[in-house]
């Protein structure tokens, strides 16, 4: 019986020392998208078994979890974020096609523009206002200011984001759901930051925050699917927000392209984890 999936091994592995020690027997086997999934032995402990994988979601940071790794003889690490447990491996590129596309065409835009190519994205990928979309047919624009950037701290800190989001994601719901959410978040952060502040503004923070609100939700909702947020992060990411507005940062901040991105991307996990009981 299959229990939960993670994207990290030892998050797995972590989950399946304690559940031993509790004397309920799993096994870990990984999929063929790169999952590692704890399949439930006995069936007959699927109840107990269940709620102390949901107990273990909510908080897989909390000590008893490591000293049971610790008295197995098997002590295995845990990265903090329940959602970024997925460590930055070459090979993983190719698992997750889409998750590396968008990071790879970032990361090439900011390259070529540093070399002077930057003109020729921002015309090309500029949001414009709507009379001039309307006219040109150049909706691809709706979405384009997500490729760009404009300093190292902005791309580093929106790829970072990007890939230990995107790519657990893409593993658990596919390709195309990612592809799909990409473009919805990102068009309805675009447009808002348009209508409220004009034309002048690029990176890929918008789906970020709509990453962040996606798997803040879901692990809320669903904690059994094995995405979470961590309560920190959930923290400094909303004190960020408020930072933003108040303009008390060194930066300027597309803070309703944040704030709409991080609407929709909760929206899209009520919408899904709703659909998942139908």
């Amino acid at each position: 019986m299959k229990l939960v999936g993670f994207a990290s091994q030892p998050t797995a592995l972590l989950l399946a020392n304690y559940l031993r020690k509790q004397g309920i027997a799993v096994e870990v086997n990984e999929d063929a998208s790169g999952t590692f999934v704890l399949h439930l032995v006995d069936s007959a402990q699927a109840d107990k078994a269940m709620a102390i994988t949901q107990e273990f979601v909510s908080a897989p940071t909390h000590p008893k979890y490591q000293q049971a790794a610790w008295d197995s003889s098997e002590q295995v690490s845990l990265v903090k974020s329940g959602a970024s447990a997925i460590a930055f491996n070459p090979k993983q590129l190719l698992g997750v096609p889409f998750t590396s596309l968008v990071l790879l065409t970032c990361a090439a835009i900011y390259l070529l523009s540093l070399f002077g190519g930057f003109e020729f994205f921002a015309n090309a990928l500029m949001i414009t206002p709507f009379s001039q979309l309307t006219e040109s047919g150049q909706w691809w624009r709706l979405v384009g200011p997500a490729l760009i950037h404009f300093s190292a701290l902005h791309i580093v800190f929106n790829l970072l984001w990007w890939w230990i989001l995107g790519a657990p994601i893409e593993n658990k719901f596919g390709t195309s759901f990612l592809v799909i959410f990409m473009l919805i978040t990102a068009t309805v952060s675009n447009v808002a930051q348009l209508v409220v502040s004009g034309p002048n503004f690029g990176g890929l923070s918008g789906v970020v925050y709509a990453l962040m609100g996606f798997v803040w939700w879901v692990g809320w909702l669903k904690p059994q699917w094995g995405l979470s947020l961590p309560k920190h992060l959930v923290g400094f990411m909303l004190v960020w927000l408020v930072l933003g507005f108040a303009d008390v940062l060194w930066v300027s901040m597309a803070n309703t392209a944040h704030t709409a991105g991080l609407v929709s991307g909760c929206l899209f996990a009520l919408l899904l984890t709703k659909l998942s009981k139908r």
